[in-house]
């Protein structure tokens, strides 16, 4: 597994970070995306990144994706994720907050896939990224995280808000019935919190299973308070 503590201070925007001893090679998409049609932060992406507009976006994705070892499989790792997942509100990209929903992911994105797999050159068994909330605007319920696609390529959306939530002091128990859902997003030294964070098991390339597990942080003492399992290959 490659979380944050694996990926430490890198900055992998437009680039690839290799785990040689793996064989994984992360490749990080455009960074300050708000989703849509529009490049966000247009000039600082011109001045830093030498981008002008969604094709160049996408043409460097697609390089720091062919910069990786050919025995590596790569995973994606984006604000955003990719248009042509669905329009629905309740979609993976969908537009929650507006009637009729729409597509509000990265068309750079898209693109960029669509690059790699018409070449072969890279294997991409996962394309993660976050921005779009898993709670539906105007509580109108929640949405769907996991997108498999035609070739097995899983698109996961990590936006779980707040990641950190405070426990009832009468409870600190790991269910989350017991959860403050107004509290906002926590230091990781606060205690009595419950913490999410979503796992993904790869094997031989290809997605096995995702869990959204919730562990509980009471003083020192750490467990694991829920499991759901959001996909098993086979299931």
């Amino acid at each position: 597994m490659v979380d944050n503590a694996s990926l430490g201070e890198e900055h992998v925007a437009y680039q690839h970070l290799d785990f040689p001893l793996i064989k994984v090679s992360i490749v990080g998409g455009r960074p300050f995306s708000c989703g849509g049609e529009q490049l966000f932060r247009k000039k600082l992406l011109s001045a830093r990144y030498g981008v002008q507009d969604m094709d160049g976006s996408a043409r460097r994705i697609y390089n720091a994706a062919l910069g990786t070892p050919e025995d590596h499989f790569v995973i994606l790792l984006a604000h955003n994720g990719p248009t042509g997942l669905g329009s629905n509100l309740n979609d993976i990209c969908g537009k929650d907050w507006v009637f009729g929903g729409g597509d509000h992911g990265d068309p750079d994105l898209e693109q960029a896939i669509s690059l790699l797999k018409e070449t072969g050159k890279s294997c991409v068994p996962l394309v993660v990224f976050g921005h779009m909330h898993k709670e539906l605007a105007y509580r109108k319920g929640l949405r769907k995280m996991i997108v498999i696609g035609d070739d097995n390529t899983t698109y996961l959306n990590g936006a779980i808000v707040p990641r950190v939530k405070k426990l009832n002091n009468e409870q600190g128990t790991g269910n989350s019935s017991f959860m403050d859902d107004e509290t906002p997003v926590l230091t990781p030294e606060s205690e009595g919190t419950m913490r999410a964070f979503t796992l993904v098991e790869i094997l031989d390339g290809r997605v096995e299973k995702i869990t959204e597990s919730w562990v509980s942080v009471v003083g020192d003492n750490t467990t694991l308070a829920e499991e759901q399992l959001l996909f098993k290959r086979g299931s």
